[in-house]
Order: structure tokens, then sequence, then C-alpha cells
């Protein structure tokens, strides 16, 4: 008797298969028997073998006639860079996301599955700890990729009015880990100190790139649906991530940090809003309630993502974001401080001098 079609493995693709996480999730599934043919799409050929290999930009309208044969699409391909022209970054993000939204309904593929960011919640000193995964999204859009989260978001749930067959999950993992990982969070282990605000202690959640993996997995063979928070079960508290670190903390007051990391920012010495400075200093720990009841759970707890991660930081240098060298990288915690308050207080002098 021939096996019904709907009980036949499914075939995969992967969005930015060539790098990053993209590659990871690749590298898993490959050779799994829950799929049936795995396609990998990349602007150019990557190293993972016993796959499809389709290469082409993933903004080009043409994707739909690649990807006809394709029962779920896994998106992965994004420029999330710190250090790059935020206008040309949020304008690929959002051309891709909407191409593969728009070519998947085309091409009739059943599932989209896309990563965003546990950040879309906000992350602020009143925040439930943990936060429901049904927890009104509150993150300030922005130039920062918080914003472009948001965005893409926002292409989804427009999608889903315009294709009511499509099926779209989206995963908002916690603190990303991982070898190539570069973020805000990941930078500000970087620094000499720990910048906390007075009368708010931090709780710290990660999520390792491993278990992004495998909750791309489930998602992608429809055992979760909707919108899905990932991370290591429970959280961190200050002194707990002080002891692991080696790296001690220091205050400022709210209203210095968040004014001195804005003018910064719009100085261009550092790369990220001050609103992303509020995801180093304030609580945006999620409850990964609808993986628990699909029976997974997490490989690497908060302290192992930790201590990998710092693993990671050996011979990088930051401050407030801005990544160091050369003799920059020798600024001492105190240094660093007085650095952050002599700007503001350089930038004052120069507004007053501008009104006289």
């Amino acid at each position: 008797m021939p096996v019904s079609k709907r009980h036949r493995p499914p075939v995969v693709a992967v969005t930015g298969a060539a790098s990053g996480v993209g590659r990871a999730f690749l590298s898993k599934v490959a050779s799994s028997a829950d799929f049936r043919r795995v396609v990998a799409i990349d602007a150019q050929r990557g190293d993972v073998t016993d796959v499809t290999w389709r290469v082409l930009d993933i903004r080009d309208p043409l994707l739909a006639n690649r990807i006809s044969d394709v029962d779920v699409l896994v998106h992965l391909a994004g420029d999330f860079s710190l250090d790059g022209d935020p206008a040309e970054r949020r304008a690929y993000n959002l051309r891709a996301a909407q191409t593969v939204l728009t070519a998947s309904a085309a091409a009739r593929v059943r599932r989209v599955v896309l990563v965003t960011s546990a950040m879309v919640y906000g992350a602020d000193a009143d925040n439930p700890v943990p936060l429901p995964e049904d927890a009104p999204v509150a993150a300030e859009s922005d130039t920062g990729v918080v914003g472009d989260h948001l965005e893409i978001e926002s292409l989804v749930r427009r999608s889903l009015r315009a294709h009511p067959g499509l099926e779209v999950v989206v995963l908002r993992p916690a603190a990303l880990v991982g070898p190539e990982v570069d973020t805000v969070v990941t930078r500000h282990f970087e620094a000499p100190r720990l910048l906390v605000v007075k009368g708010c202690l931090p709780r710290w959640q990660f999520c390792h790139v491993d278990d992004l993996v495998s909750a791309l997995e489930l998602a992608a063979l429809g055992h979760v649906n909707g919108v899905v928070a990932v991370g290591s079960e429970g959280w961190l508290e200050m002194e707990q991530v002080e002891e692991i670190s080696g790296v001690r903390r220091f205050e400022l007051p709210a209203g210095l940090t968040f004014s001195t990391a804005q003018r910064l920012h719009r100085l261009g010495i550092t790369p990220a809003p001050a609103t992303d400075l509020h995801y180093v200093v304030y609580p945006w720990v999620v409850d990964c309630a609808t993986l628990r009841a699909a029976g997974w759970k997490p490989a690497w707890t908060n302290d192992a993502a930790l201590r990998e991660l710092m693993t990671y930081r050996e011979g990088k240098h930051a401050v407030v974001g801005r990544r160091l060298s050369g003799k920059d990288a020798t600024l001492t915690a105190a240094g660093a401080t007085v650095a952050v308050i002599g700007t503001a207080a350089i930038v004052r002098a120069a507004r007053r001098k501008k009104k006289i």
C-alpha cells in the first residue's frame, strides 16, 4: 500500500544556510530521518554535504520558483550586525523576510519558521520574572536590531492576514550564546566591568545556539505553533553572574546612563541606541511554556552558557557596546566609567558653547 503523502516526512528548506545559526541548523537536520530532503539556500554555497544547495539572493522575487517542492521553510538569513549601516541592515532584513513570506505563500509552502528575539517583549525594571509567552510586545521601535525584529514580526502578522493558509511560527530566543554570536549582550560581557543602574539589578537568561537549533527542529516538524520563547531554564541573579564571570559590577544612575548612551550614539561613538542598553540592565527573562509542553528541554543551563560566553570574551574589549582595539583596549574599569561620564560632559560643554 502506498504511503499517504500526509504522513511522508517533509522537505525542509533553510535560508542563510552557509553560516551562523543557519549552518548549525542545516548540520543538525542534514542526515535526519524526520525530513525527506533538505534544501540549503544562500548567496554562496556552504560546506555542509548531503543536502541540495540552491545558490541565490534570498531577496530575489524568483525565490518562489526555487521552493516549489518545499513543505517547510526555516528562514535564518539575516543581518543583525551592530557595526553596519542601520538603514541598510533593516532594508535587507525586511526585504528578505517579506520575500520569504510572499514566495512561500505563492509556492504553497505549508509552514514558515522565523527567528526574532525575546527582546521584543522589552526590558523593564517592572517586568515580571519570568515573562509569559503571551506577554504584550512592549519594546521600543528604533534604529537598533530590536527595531528590526519588531518590523519582521509586523510583517508576519500582515502575512497571516493576507495568506490564511500559510502557517508561520516565530521563535523568540533569550540572549543568544554561540561561537559566532555578536550582540549588545555578548559585548556587555567584554567590558572591564558590568554596568548596572542604581536601584535595579538585572536577571540573566541565555539561549545557547544548540538549544535554538533543537527548538527550530521541533517547529519545522510542526510540534509547536505560534509564538515560541526559547531559553535555558530559570535565570541567574547578578551575584551569580559576577561569581561565574569573574567580572565585577559598577553602578551609575539610570538617568545619566541612558542620556549619556544616547549622546554617544548620536555622535557615532557607540553602535547601538540607548534603548538597547535596557537589555543589559533590566530583566527580560521568558517562560518557555510552549516548548516545555512539547517535551523539549534545553541542553544548556544558564550557568554553562555564561561560562561558554566568557571563553569567547578572551582578546575582545568593549565599552557601552563599542568594540575597542589597540591601546584603547587597555582601559581599566575606572577608565571606562570616566570615559562614559566624561564624554557626556564634553557633549554638554559643546552644546553650551554653541548657544553662546
